[in-house]
Formats: structure tokens, C-alpha cells, sequence
């Protein structure tokens, strides 16, 4: 894909979960079987950090983690592709998709991907199930409509993560096509551009802004955005808008992982990837980090699931085909890039 490919190379975050250095398990030396590299679209860092310490105590194999965007992870993959470097990728659909269909990741079927009805290929299965939404700051209420938030009193206090980099701002033009057709979702971002301040390759960063009022409006996700007001405070709110017809509608934007082609270190991979989708790991996704267990046999009942399911309450949510979303990848943010100028 042109817009993942010509991607910036944008300085990603290694963790500080490893003892040991470099960019990749190769490069641990003798420690390599030891260290299993995570590249990871932000937003799962509160599971990662309990999860990833309790699989290092199960199985000795330490975890160290690259945080980007979801396409700027993508990106990553295609520059070391003749040296792969990551072990286990999880990326947001289509850029699971795109990875798959560069030749970025491996076949593996991961134990337990039988219980997982959502996104699953041959190289990838869903993880964590998640939402699209938007967030306001305490400020600005609640906007009710998609048609509110072209009002001017949001002139440069709105933003939202760029379509083609970002997966929750690919998510925004693709729910915008579903709810107006693909130029009525051009027509509304064009409107939109007049309060928008720019783009942005990542949605987490925009949640501080909002909860310090640069920004009264972001996009968002619900398990990143409850996660944020419940552990760093957060001065936001979660909102759905409607559209046109009055109607609430999101998208289903789970987290999708794939063992990566050519990983440095492909059993440890394999360990974590089988762990993560385990049911005792599925059953801390909620209470760890707001998410919802991508396995359908895990059903969790905790404070922080009520949470989710209060934020999505009367809202519909839409299943995109991701294989049709992939093919038109291309010449719909080339199409978005040109509307919004």
C-alpha cells in the first residue's frame, strides 16, 4: 500500500520490558531464544505489563515491545524485511490485512483461535475486541451528531488520527462511508477540515490533549479511552455520534496479532502468541485493561467490562469486510488526501 509504504519513519518507543538491548531478539546473543520482540499499536500497554511478566515467569522468555501507530508498525515490518526483527506483530485491521498481504507475517494457527469469531486469516486472529469512538473534554459536553461537530466553536480544538496511518483514523472514513457513501464521507471531512487542527500518525497521543483542553474533540477507541480515564485521570468523556438518522452507529476494531515472517525468535512467538489467546490471559482483559476477550467462551462479568458495555449501549456496530476495505485501501485515502488538501 503507496500510503503505508511512504510512511515517515517515525520514532518508536522500545520498552523497557527487556533486560537486554537492541531492536530484535537476534541481537541478543546468546539470550536471543530468551527475548521475544513485540511490534504493537499503542493502546494494550496496561495487559501487556501484567501479562507479559506472568508469561516471563511462566516460560523464562523475557518480552520487550515497539509501540507506533498501526500503520507506522507496518512500515517497520517492510523496512526490515530483509532482516526481520519482530517476533510477534499486533496491528488494527487493514493493516493486519497488509501486512498478510505483503508477505509480512507467517502461518500459524494459534490454540484457541477455534473460539475466536471475530477477524482470524491463516497468518492473523483478533486478540482483544475493541470500538471506535470520540472523546470530549469535560468542556465541550457531549456532542450528539457527527453534523455538531462542524460547529465552529470546535475551530482548532478538534483532531483526529490520519486515515492511512492510523487505525482508529482509517476506522473514522471508513464509518463515515458506511453511514454517507464514500463522497458523502469526503463531503463531511472536507467540512470537517475547518475546525480540524492536522494530522496526526497516532491516536494516543491525542488523548492528553484532550484531557488538558488543547483539543475539546479526538477520535478514540473505547478500550484505550477507558483506560485512560480510569488510570492516568483522564478529563474526558466517551461518545458515539449519531448520524443523519438519529442512529448510533460504531465499528468493530479489534486488535489482531500475527507471528511475524522470518522472527528471530519463532518458538517464543508461538509461546506468546498461544499464551495471549490462552483463557487465563483472555479472562484479564477487561479488568486489566478495558478490552473485551476476543475468545467467545470467556465471558467476563467485572466492573470494567460494565464500563464498556455502558459506552456502547444503544449503539450498533458495524462488521466491515476487511478483505474489501483492503483492496480499496489505496485509492480511498488518496481520495481522502485530495478532498481535505
Amino acid at each position: 500500500m503507496k500510503a503505508v509504504k511512504t510512511l515517515l519513519a517515525a520514532a518508536l518507543v522500545l520498552a523497557g520490558t527487556a533486560a537486554c538491548g537492541g531492536t530484535g531478539a537476534a541481537s541478543t546473543g546468546d539470550g536471543a531464544a530468551k527475548t521475544v520482540t513485540v511490534y504493537t499499536a499503542d493502546g494494550l500497554a496496561d495487559w501487556y505489563k501484567t501479562r507479559f511478566d506472568a508469561f516471563t515467569q511462566k516460560t523464562g522468555i523475557k518480552v520487550q515491545t515497539v509501540e507506533a501507530g498501526s500503520g507506522e508498525v507496518v512500515s517497520r515490518l517492510q523496512k526490515e524485511k530483509s532482516n526481520p526483527q519482530a517476533d510477534v506483530v499486533v496491528t488494527l485491521p487493514p493493516f493486519i490485512q497488509k501486512a498478510s498481504q505483503d508477505g509480512l507475517l507467517q502461518k500459524y494457527a494459534v490454540p484457541g483461535a477455534d473460539h475466536v469469531k471475530g477477524v482470524k486469516g491463516d497468518d492473523y486472529v483478533a486478540v482483544v475486541d475493541n470500538y471506535l469512538c470520540f472523546i470530549a473534554n469535560q468542556q465541550a459536553g457531549t456532542p450528539k451528531t457527527f453534523d455538531e461537530l462542524l460547529d465552529p466553536r470546535f475551530k482548532g480544538k478538534l483532531q483526529y488520527s490520519t486515515p492511512g496511518q492510523a487505525g482508529d483514523g482509517t476506522a473514522v472514513l471508513l464509518l463515515l462511508q458506511h453511514l454517507l457513501g464514500k463522497q458523502g464521507a469526503l463531503d463531511y471531512l472536507k467540512k470537517l477540515e475547518t475546525n480540524n487542527v492536522g494530522p496526526s500518525a497516532s491516536t494516543g497521543k491525542l488523548q492528553p490533549k484532550v484531557s488538558k483542553g488543547e483539543l475539546l474533540v479526538a477520535n478514540g477507541d473505547v478500550q484505550m479511552n477507558a483506560a485512560s480515564i480510569a488510570n492516568d485521570k483522564s478529563a474526558f468523556g466517551i461518545f458515539v455520534p449519531a448520524g443523519k438518522d438519529g442512529k448510533r452507529t460504531t465499528l468493530a476494531l479489534p486488535y489482531v496479532m500475527g507471528l511475524g515472517a522470518g522472527a528471530p525468535n519463532v518458538d517464543g512467538g508461538k509461546q506468546l502468541m498461544e499464551y495471549l489467546l490462552s483463557t487465563d490471559a483472555q479472562q484479564t482483559v477487561s479488568q486489566d485493561a478495558f478490552g473485551i476477550p476476543a475468545r467467545d467462551d470467556v465471558k467476563p462479568t467485572d466492573a470494567n467490562f460494565q464500563t464498556v458495555e455502558k459506552a456502547t449501549q444503544g449503539v450498533e456496530v458495524w462488521q466491515p469486510d476487511w478483505s474489501a476495505v483492503l483492496t480499496d485501501l489505496d485509492a480511498d485515502v488518496a481520495a481522502y488526501t485530495k478532498a481535505v488538501g
